[in-house]
């Protein structure tokens, strides 16, 4: 089997960013990979989810329960794995994701509290990874920032591209329970934490991009 690294994060986290600055620098280095982004926006596997976050189940993400909203996602996954990468996996491949099975935890699971939070981050892994026969990630790095920044960053966002939020981006509250849960499962599931605010201040594109490309270097090196 190949190596498959993940790039999360709340909202507003740089996940986009920092996962094409990766990209870059790996083809740079000859490198060869697979590239990966979900949600698949533009592919049919992808059309409970847009219905999902354009509110057409409800206008608040709780109108659709955790197991629900996952099984869209996972469909998702599940399409692209079988159309797109999964052979090449499968024969020794790298594969970098934006967002995966991961997403699932920090948006999902944030709708589940205390031991119920803990049953739905062991039945995800379960869902995907052996009952779908998802590949399980080798590297997952989340980044971290807190809710009044990704909520800074978000709104410059959309002004910047004239899009609107969809029913996540515009929930503060939800916004917050999202990141307190991306944390639990950080320490739940073992994933690679990069703090992105340091002392108040965001820390530089590049200096986050470097502490990325550490863990990643290590990673292959194996």
């Amino acid at each position: 089997m190949g190596k498959l690294i993940v790039i999360e994060g709340t909202d507003g986290s740089g996940k986009s960013t920092q996962f094409q600055l990766l990209t870059q620098r790996l083809t740079r280095e000859n490198r060869a990979f697979k590239r990966l982004e979900f949600p698949r926006y533009a592919e049919p596997s992808s059309a409970l989810i847009r219905m999902y976050l354009g509110g057409e189940f409800g206008s608040h993400p709780s109108d659709v329960n955790s197991y629900a909203a996952s099984t869209f996602y996972a469909i998702d996954r599940y399409a692209s794995y079988k159309q797109d990468w999964g052979q090449w996996y499968e024969q020794g491949g790298l594969v970098l994701s934006a967002r995966y099975t991961t997403s699932n935890a920090v948006h999902q699971a944030s709708k589940e509290q205390g031991e119920q939070q803990a049953e739905f981050l062991k039945w995800l892994y379960d869902f995907e990874y052996d009952r779908l026969g998802l590949p399980r990630p080798d590297l997952t790095i989340y980044l971290d920032v807190p809710t009044d920044f990704t909520e800074k960053l978000m709104r410059r966002r959309e002004q910047d591209t004239n899009t609107q939020a969809d029913i996540h981006e515009k929930d503060s509250d939800y916004l917050a329970a999202c990141r307190r849960t991306g944390r639990a499962a950080a320490q739940f599931y073992g994933w690679t934490v990069i703090e992105c605010v340091k002392d108040g201040i965001m820390r530089s594109i590049d200096e986050i991009h470097e502490d990325i490309y550490a863990h990643v270097a290590k990673l292959l090196e194996e």
